[in-house]
């Protein structure tokens, strides 16, 4: 009878212990943007072909528009486990200590895309994402989202035209930087704030890809846009350390394909998005979009260039080198 029950028990475990090994492995994607911006599409897909290769073994929440998380709280969270998988924006970085990250955000650093994929496919953006190891971060891919443009409730044609601007930026100091080369006034915000903050007058303006502006409909607040192209938004995709180190090996190169897949994906898309949704805040008729002439846009070159030099004891002078190296490389020398 005691060997009869003790059968009985082992059986029930091992039920138990099945039923558990069945329970899928997941990984909350949390980010702040809407989920038909270029980054809300790459997490959408990254999560299919996740789900899909893996055969059900794991599974993917995404939570999009600061859901969970606001800017400033995302990467706390990731570090302490909370959710598994972020995709900040690269000034991120900064304020985590790994400050190298903001020669991202230095203007007109990245001339165009292709110099933007030598960077970030080649050794020194696999050196920045190796940085962020020390900080229990496991850097997977670089997402693109586009070049920005200025906005505000008047017109900005020139530099000149942005002195005395209440601007909101991102917590950078490369950013604030260039705000103040222009003679703005930077306002850090978390991005989830920022059409209110427009909308009341908090602050006067912004930079933004066109993607972000349009899906965040800040266009139907601010009366005025300028393709200044002057820098670039992009996304570096993460994961807790331990996390990952802790998944079965075979689940973990599934994953890394899933997320190489879904990386191409994201950067093909992220250029037509922001063209397309440029179309859509002209067509809007809410705001007058401006391009500026060869002239004007020397003007803005010239204005914020010397940016480069100002940080470059934070950012690491080498780095920025590295940046133009690349950049004639691809025949787009920076200056």
């Amino acid at each position: 009878m005691k060997v009869s029950k003790l059968l009985v028990g082992l059986f029930a475990c091992a039920i138990s212990l099945g039923a558990y090994a069945q329970q899928p492995i997941v990984i909350k994607f949390s980010h702040v943007v809407a989920p038909d911006t270029p980054k809300g599409k790459g997490a959408q897909k990254f999560k299919e072909l996740a789900e899909e290769r893996t055969k059900g073994k794991v599974k993917v929440e995404v939570y999009p528009n600061s859901q969970l998380y606001k800017d400033k709280e995302e990467v706390e969270a990731l570090q302490l486990g909370a959710v598994q998988m972020l995709a900040p924006s690269l000034a991120k970085f900064g304020p985590l200590g790994v400050k190298e990250f903001e020669v991202f955000d230095l203007p007109y650093i990245l001339p165009n895309r292709d110099v933007l994929r030598r960077v970030t496919d080649g050794p020194v953006g696999k050196g920045l994402l190796d940085k962020l190891e020390g900080k229990g971060i496991k850097g997977l891919a670089y997402w693109d989202n586009g070049f920005k443009i200025m906005s505000a409730n008047k017109p900005i044609h020139v530099p000149a035209d942005m002195k005395g601007l209440k601007m909101r930026i991102q917590s950078s100091q490369v950013l604030d930087k260039q705000m103040r080369e222009l003679g703005a006034i930077p306002q850090v915000m978390a991005f989830s704030e920022v059409y209110q903050a427009l909308q009341t007058g908090v602050v006067d303006g912004t930079e933004n890809p066109p993607s972000n502006m349009y899906t965040q409909k800040m266009h139907e607040v601010q009366k005025d846009a300028t393709v200044t192209r002057h820098g670039y938004l992009g996304y570096a995709v993460i994961v807790n350390k331990k996390f990952w180190d802790d998944l079965p090996a075979d689940i973990r190169t599934t994953l890394e394909g899933a997320m190489k897949d879904a990386t191409t994906y994201a950067n093909d898309i992220a250029e037509k998005e922001n063209a397309d949704a440029l179309a859509a805040i002209k067509a809007s008729g809410k705001t007058n979009v401006y391009t500026p002439t060869d002239a004007e846009l020397k003007q803005w070159r010239d204005a914020l260039l010397p940016v480069h030099a100002e940080v470059a004891s934070r950012v690491g002078k080498d780095l920025i080198d590295a940046f133009y190296k690349e950049a004639a490389a691809a025949g787009a020398p920076i200056k």
